[in-house]
Protein backbone atom coordinates (compact mmCIF):
# COMPACT_ATOMS: atom_id res chain seq x y z
CA UNK A 1 0.00 0.00 0.00
CA UNK A 2 1.23 3.47 -0.87
CA UNK A 3 1.89 5.84 2.03
CA UNK A 4 0.33 9.32 1.97
CA UNK A 5 1.42 12.02 4.41
CA UNK A 6 -1.47 14.44 5.03
CA UNK A 7 -0.44 17.74 6.67
CA UNK A 8 -3.56 19.69 7.64
CA UNK A 9 -4.32 21.79 10.72
CA UNK A 10 -8.12 21.66 10.41
CA UNK A 11 -9.13 18.52 12.34
CA UNK A 12 -12.38 17.99 10.43
CA UNK A 13 -10.76 18.34 6.99
CA UNK A 14 -7.84 16.17 8.11
CA UNK A 15 -10.06 13.36 9.40
CA UNK A 16 -12.43 13.42 6.42
CA UNK A 17 -9.60 13.48 3.87
CA UNK A 18 -7.74 10.71 5.71
CA UNK A 19 -10.88 8.57 5.70
CA UNK A 20 -11.32 9.05 1.94
CA UNK A 21 -7.71 8.04 1.32
CA UNK A 22 -7.91 5.00 3.59
CA UNK A 23 -11.07 3.81 1.82
CA UNK A 24 -9.06 4.03 -1.41
CA UNK A 25 -6.46 1.66 0.13
CA UNK A 26 -3.78 4.23 0.95
CA UNK A 27 -1.87 4.13 4.23
CA UNK A 28 -2.34 7.60 5.72
CA UNK A 29 0.02 9.39 8.10
CA UNK A 30 -1.42 12.59 9.55
CA UNK A 31 0.25 15.73 10.87
CA UNK A 32 -1.55 18.69 12.44
CA UNK A 33 0.99 21.39 11.53
CA UNK A 34 4.03 22.06 9.36
CA UNK A 35 6.70 21.25 11.94
CA UNK A 36 5.06 17.96 12.81
CA UNK A 37 4.70 17.26 9.10
CA UNK A 38 8.44 17.59 8.50
CA UNK A 39 9.17 15.17 11.34
CA UNK A 40 6.71 12.62 9.93
CA UNK A 41 8.06 13.04 6.39
CA UNK A 42 11.63 12.29 7.49
CA UNK A 43 10.50 9.43 9.69
CA UNK A 44 8.19 7.60 7.28
CA UNK A 45 9.41 8.76 3.82
CA UNK A 46 5.91 8.63 2.31
CA UNK A 47 5.21 8.00 -1.35
CA UNK A 48 3.40 11.35 -1.65
CA UNK A 49 2.70 14.42 0.52
CA UNK A 50 -0.54 16.41 0.60
CA UNK A 51 -0.12 19.67 2.48
CA UNK A 52 -2.27 22.65 3.50
CA UNK A 53 -0.73 26.12 3.15
CA UNK A 54 -2.08 28.24 5.99
CA UNK A 55 -1.04 26.47 9.19
CA UNK A 56 0.35 27.40 12.63
CA UNK A 57 4.00 26.74 13.53
CA UNK A 58 5.12 26.49 9.88
CA UNK A 59 3.08 27.06 6.71
CA UNK A 60 2.98 24.79 3.68
CA UNK A 61 5.44 26.88 1.70
CA UNK A 62 7.99 26.47 4.50
CA UNK A 63 7.38 22.72 4.63
CA UNK A 64 8.06 22.35 0.91
CA UNK A 65 11.20 24.52 1.06
CA UNK A 66 12.67 22.46 3.90
CA UNK A 67 11.82 19.02 2.49
CA UNK A 68 13.09 19.97 -0.98
CA UNK A 69 16.57 20.52 0.51
CA UNK A 70 16.72 17.08 2.16
CA UNK A 71 18.16 14.25 0.04
CA UNK A 72 15.72 11.72 1.51
CA UNK A 73 12.57 13.79 0.84
CA UNK A 74 13.30 16.10 -2.08
CA UNK A 75 11.94 13.67 -4.71
CA UNK A 76 8.68 12.88 -2.92
CA UNK A 77 5.70 14.23 -4.94
CA UNK A 78 4.17 17.22 -3.14
CA UNK A 79 0.58 18.45 -3.58
CA UNK A 80 -0.79 21.62 -2.01
CA UNK A 81 -4.36 21.40 -0.72
CA UNK A 82 -5.53 24.90 0.15
CA UNK A 83 -8.41 27.37 0.34
CA UNK A 84 -6.11 30.03 -1.18
CA UNK A 85 -7.42 30.30 -4.73
CA UNK A 86 -5.72 33.41 -6.07
CA UNK A 87 -3.50 32.91 -9.09
CA UNK A 88 -0.47 34.40 -7.31
CA UNK A 89 -0.79 31.84 -4.51
CA UNK A 90 -0.99 28.95 -6.96
CA UNK A 91 1.97 30.33 -8.93
CA UNK A 92 4.01 30.72 -5.74
CA UNK A 93 3.37 27.11 -4.75
CA UNK A 94 4.30 25.75 -8.16
CA UNK A 95 7.41 27.95 -8.36
CA UNK A 96 8.60 26.43 -5.08
CA UNK A 97 8.47 23.02 -6.71
CA UNK A 98 5.03 21.64 -5.85
CA UNK A 99 3.75 18.96 -8.23
CA UNK A 100 0.11 20.03 -8.04
CA UNK A 101 -2.26 22.50 -6.36
CA UNK A 102 -5.82 21.56 -5.36
CA UNK A 103 -8.19 24.16 -3.97
CA UNK A 104 -10.73 23.61 -1.20
CA UNK A 105 -13.45 22.55 -1.32
CA UNK A 106 -12.24 19.83 -3.64
CA UNK A 107 -13.91 17.03 -5.53
CA UNK A 108 -12.96 13.51 -4.43
CA UNK A 109 -12.13 12.43 -7.98
CA UNK A 110 -9.89 15.48 -8.43
CA UNK A 111 -7.83 14.50 -5.39
CA UNK A 112 -7.44 10.87 -6.44
CA UNK A 113 -6.58 11.85 -10.01
CA UNK A 114 -3.81 14.17 -8.77
CA UNK A 115 -2.39 11.50 -6.46
CA UNK A 116 -2.51 8.70 -9.02
CA UNK A 117 -0.93 10.77 -11.79
CA UNK A 118 1.93 11.90 -9.54
CA UNK A 119 2.59 8.38 -8.26
CA UNK A 120 2.57 7.06 -11.84
CA UNK A 121 5.01 9.76 -12.91
CA UNK A 122 7.47 9.03 -10.10
CA UNK A 123 7.25 5.28 -10.83
CA UNK A 124 8.17 5.88 -14.48
CA UNK A 125 11.04 8.17 -13.51
CA UNK A 126 12.35 5.58 -11.04
CA UNK A 127 12.26 2.86 -13.69
CA UNK A 128 14.19 5.06 -16.11
CA UNK A 129 16.66 5.92 -13.36
CA UNK A 130 17.25 2.25 -12.49
CA UNK A 131 17.77 1.33 -16.15
CA UNK A 132 20.27 4.18 -16.54
CA UNK A 133 22.09 3.22 -13.33
CA UNK A 134 22.29 -0.44 -14.37
CA UNK A 135 23.69 0.46 -17.80
CA UNK A 136 26.21 2.76 -16.14
CA UNK A 137 27.21 0.09 -13.67
CA UNK A 138 27.67 -2.55 -16.36
CA UNK A 139 30.33 -0.34 -17.88
CA UNK A 140 31.99 0.22 -14.52
CA UNK A 141 31.79 -3.42 -13.41
CA UNK A 142 33.51 -4.54 -16.59
CA UNK A 143 36.59 -2.56 -15.53
CA UNK A 144 36.81 -4.40 -12.21
CA UNK A 145 37.77 -7.98 -11.46
CA UNK A 146 35.76 -8.74 -8.34
CA UNK A 147 37.12 -11.96 -6.89
CA UNK A 148 36.32 -11.55 -3.22
CA UNK A 149 34.60 -9.44 -0.58
CA UNK A 150 37.54 -7.04 -0.30
CA UNK A 151 37.27 -6.28 -4.02
CA UNK A 152 33.56 -5.59 -3.51
CA UNK A 153 34.35 -3.18 -0.67
CA UNK A 154 36.90 -1.43 -2.87
CA UNK A 155 34.21 -1.11 -5.54
CA UNK A 156 31.91 0.54 -2.95
CA UNK A 157 34.62 2.98 -1.89
CA UNK A 158 35.50 4.05 -5.43
CA UNK A 159 32.09 4.14 -7.10
CA UNK A 160 29.14 4.82 -4.80
CA UNK A 161 27.93 7.84 -2.87
CA UNK A 162 29.34 8.71 0.55
CA UNK A 163 26.95 9.94 3.26
CA UNK A 164 27.68 11.30 6.74
CA UNK A 165 25.47 10.87 9.81
CA UNK A 166 25.80 12.73 13.09
CA UNK A 167 25.73 10.84 16.40
CA UNK A 168 22.23 9.44 17.16
CA UNK A 169 21.04 10.17 13.61
CA UNK A 170 18.67 7.50 12.28
CA UNK A 171 19.92 5.99 9.01
CA UNK A 172 16.72 4.11 8.27
CA UNK A 173 13.50 3.18 10.08
CA UNK A 174 11.83 -0.18 10.44
CA UNK A 175 9.28 -0.40 7.63
CA UNK A 176 11.19 1.84 5.21
CA UNK A 177 11.78 0.52 1.70
CA UNK A 178 15.01 -1.49 1.74
CA UNK A 179 16.45 0.17 -1.33
CA UNK A 180 20.06 0.44 -0.16
CA UNK A 181 22.96 -1.57 1.25
CA UNK A 182 25.59 0.21 3.33
CA UNK A 183 29.33 -0.15 3.98
CA UNK A 184 30.78 1.75 6.93
CA UNK A 185 33.78 3.94 6.19
CA UNK A 186 34.12 5.13 9.79
CA UNK A 187 32.01 5.11 12.93
CA UNK A 188 29.67 2.61 14.61
CA UNK A 189 26.05 1.78 13.73
CA UNK A 190 23.54 -0.05 15.90
CA UNK A 191 20.60 -1.96 14.46
CA UNK A 192 17.69 -2.53 16.81
CA UNK A 193 14.01 -3.28 17.28
CA UNK A 194 11.49 -1.71 19.65
CA UNK A 195 9.06 -3.93 21.58
CA UNK A 196 5.45 -3.18 22.50
CA UNK A 197 6.55 -1.45 25.71
CA UNK A 198 8.87 0.85 23.78
CA UNK A 199 12.00 -0.93 25.00
CA UNK A 200 14.89 -0.96 22.57
CA UNK A 201 16.64 -4.25 21.78
CA UNK A 202 19.92 -3.90 19.91
CA UNK A 203 20.28 -6.71 17.37
CA UNK A 204 23.80 -5.91 16.16
CA UNK A 205 26.68 -3.45 16.24
CA UNK A 206 28.44 -2.63 12.97
CA UNK A 207 31.88 -1.06 12.82
CA UNK A 208 34.18 0.30 10.15
CA UNK A 209 34.40 -2.00 7.10
CA UNK A 210 31.10 -3.78 7.93
CA UNK A 211 28.10 -4.14 5.63
CA UNK A 212 24.59 -3.57 6.96
CA UNK A 213 21.07 -3.06 5.62
CA UNK A 214 21.11 -6.23 3.49
CA UNK A 215 17.62 -7.68 2.95
CA UNK A 216 16.10 -10.10 0.45
CA UNK A 217 17.25 -9.71 -3.15
CA UNK A 218 14.26 -11.71 -4.40
CA UNK A 219 11.42 -10.03 -2.52
CA UNK A 220 10.71 -6.35 -1.95
CA UNK A 221 10.78 -6.56 1.85
CA UNK A 222 11.05 -3.42 4.01
CA UNK A 223 13.78 -3.03 6.60
CA UNK A 224 12.92 -5.20 9.61
CA UNK A 225 14.75 -3.02 12.14
CA UNK A 226 16.07 0.48 12.78
CA UNK A 227 19.65 1.63 12.13
CA UNK A 228 21.22 4.56 14.00
CA UNK A 229 24.72 6.02 14.16
CA UNK A 230 26.14 5.61 17.68
CA UNK A 231 28.86 8.14 16.90
CA UNK A 232 29.68 10.39 13.95
CA UNK A 233 29.57 7.94 11.06
CA UNK A 234 30.35 7.93 7.34
CA UNK A 235 28.94 5.24 5.05
CA UNK A 236 29.01 4.24 1.40
CA UNK A 237 25.51 3.58 0.04
CA UNK A 238 24.70 1.41 -2.98
CA UNK A 239 21.24 0.61 -4.31
CA UNK A 240 20.20 -3.00 -3.76
CA UNK A 241 19.44 -3.39 -7.47
CA UNK A 242 23.03 -2.40 -8.31
CA UNK A 243 24.50 -4.82 -5.77
CA UNK A 244 22.25 -7.61 -7.06
CA UNK A 245 23.59 -7.08 -10.58
CA UNK A 246 27.19 -7.21 -9.32
CA UNK A 247 26.55 -10.44 -7.40
CA UNK A 248 24.87 -12.04 -10.42
CA UNK A 249 28.06 -11.47 -12.41
CA UNK A 250 30.53 -12.41 -9.66
CA UNK A 251 29.62 -15.75 -8.11
CA UNK A 252 32.71 -16.04 -5.90
CA UNK A 253 31.86 -12.72 -4.28
CA UNK A 254 28.30 -13.93 -3.75
CA UNK A 255 29.49 -17.08 -1.96
CA UNK A 256 31.84 -15.09 0.25
CA UNK A 257 29.07 -12.65 1.12
CA UNK A 258 26.83 -15.59 2.10
CA UNK A 259 29.59 -16.89 4.38
CA UNK A 260 29.91 -13.42 5.91
CA UNK A 261 26.16 -13.19 6.58
CA UNK A 262 26.17 -16.75 8.01
CA UNK A 263 28.88 -15.73 10.47
CA UNK A 264 26.73 -12.77 11.51
CA UNK A 265 23.75 -15.06 12.15
CA UNK A 266 25.91 -17.39 14.27
CA UNK A 267 27.16 -14.42 16.28
CA UNK A 268 23.57 -13.28 16.91
CA UNK A 269 22.54 -16.79 18.01
CA UNK A 270 25.48 -17.02 20.41
CA UNK A 271 24.57 -13.61 21.81
CA UNK A 272 20.94 -14.67 22.34
CA UNK A 273 22.07 -17.80 24.21
CA UNK A 274 24.33 -15.68 26.38
CA UNK A 275 21.48 -13.26 27.13
CA UNK A 276 19.27 -16.20 28.10
CA UNK A 277 21.63 -18.18 30.33
CA UNK A 278 24.58 -16.04 31.52
CA UNK A 279 24.70 -14.23 34.83
CA UNK A 280 24.23 -10.46 34.99
CA UNK A 281 27.94 -10.00 35.72
CA UNK A 282 28.93 -12.21 32.78
CA UNK A 283 26.53 -10.38 30.42
CA UNK A 284 27.89 -7.02 31.53
CA UNK A 285 31.52 -8.08 31.15
CA UNK A 286 30.97 -9.63 27.73
CA UNK A 287 29.07 -6.57 26.52
CA UNK A 288 31.99 -4.29 27.43
CA UNK A 289 34.43 -6.67 25.73
CA UNK A 290 32.19 -7.06 22.68
CA UNK A 291 31.73 -3.33 22.16
CA UNK A 292 35.44 -2.65 22.72
CA UNK A 293 36.26 -5.24 20.06
CA UNK A 294 33.66 -3.85 17.64
CA UNK A 295 35.10 -0.35 17.69
CA UNK A 296 38.67 -1.67 17.65
CA UNK A 297 39.59 -0.09 20.95
CA UNK A 298 42.74 -1.09 22.73
CA UNK A 299 41.98 -2.08 26.34
CA UNK A 300 43.62 1.08 27.66
CA UNK A 301 41.32 3.28 25.57
CA UNK A 302 37.92 4.45 26.81
CA UNK A 303 34.62 3.20 25.40
CA UNK A 304 32.15 6.00 24.64
CA UNK A 305 28.56 4.73 24.58
CA UNK A 306 25.38 5.36 26.54
CA UNK A 307 24.54 3.06 29.46
CA UNK A 308 21.12 2.35 27.95
CA UNK A 309 22.72 1.13 24.70
CA UNK A 310 25.11 -1.15 26.57
CA UNK A 311 22.27 -2.47 28.73
CA UNK A 312 20.21 -3.14 25.60
CA UNK A 313 23.07 -5.14 24.08
CA UNK A 314 23.44 -7.10 27.34
CA UNK A 315 19.69 -7.69 27.54
CA UNK A 316 19.31 -6.43 31.12
CA UNK A 317 17.67 -3.41 32.75
CA UNK A 318 19.67 -0.18 32.58
CA UNK A 319 19.55 0.24 36.39
CA UNK A 320 20.91 -3.30 36.89
CA UNK A 321 23.63 -2.71 34.33
CA UNK A 322 24.73 0.54 36.02
CA UNK A 323 24.88 -1.19 39.42
CA UNK A 324 27.06 -3.96 37.95
CA UNK A 325 29.37 -1.38 36.38
CA UNK A 326 29.73 0.23 39.80
CA UNK A 327 30.70 -3.15 41.26
CA UNK A 328 33.31 -3.62 38.52
CA UNK A 329 34.70 -0.18 39.31
CA UNK A 330 34.96 -0.99 43.01
CA UNK A 331 36.81 -4.19 42.10
CA UNK A 332 39.31 -2.19 40.02
CA UNK A 333 38.30 -3.92 36.79
CA UNK A 334 37.13 -0.77 35.01
CA UNK A 335 37.12 2.98 35.48
CA UNK A 336 34.13 5.23 34.73
CA UNK A 337 34.12 8.91 33.82
CA UNK A 338 30.77 10.19 32.54
CA UNK A 339 29.91 8.21 29.38
CA UNK A 340 33.43 6.76 29.19
CA UNK A 341 34.32 3.26 30.38
CA UNK A 342 37.98 2.24 30.55
CA UNK A 343 39.14 -1.35 31.04
CA UNK A 344 41.79 -1.51 33.79
CA UNK A 345 42.12 -5.30 34.19
CA UNK A 346 41.35 -7.09 30.91
CA UNK A 347 42.23 -10.57 32.18
CA UNK A 348 39.95 -10.27 35.20
CA UNK A 349 37.11 -8.92 33.03
CA UNK A 350 37.45 -11.88 30.66
CA UNK A 351 37.24 -14.40 33.52
CA UNK A 352 34.04 -13.06 35.09
CA UNK A 353 31.30 -15.73 35.33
Amino acid sequence: MKKVLLIEDDAVVRENTAELLELANYTVICASNGKHGIIEAKKHLPDIIICDIMMPELNGYGVLQILSKEDATKKIPFIFLSAKTEHKDIRKGMNLGADDYITKPFDESELFSAIESRLAKIAILNEVSVETENHFNEEIISKYELKNLNHLKKFFIENVEEISFEMNKIIYHKGDNSNYVYLIKKGVVKTYKIDEQGKELITALHKEDDFFGITSFLHNLPYQEYATAIEETVVFRMSKSELKKILEQNHEVTLELIDHLTDNVKEIKDHLLEMAYSSVRKKTANTILHFSEKIKNRPEESIKISRSDLASIAGIATETFIRTLSDFKKDGIIDIEGRNIKILNLEKLQKIN
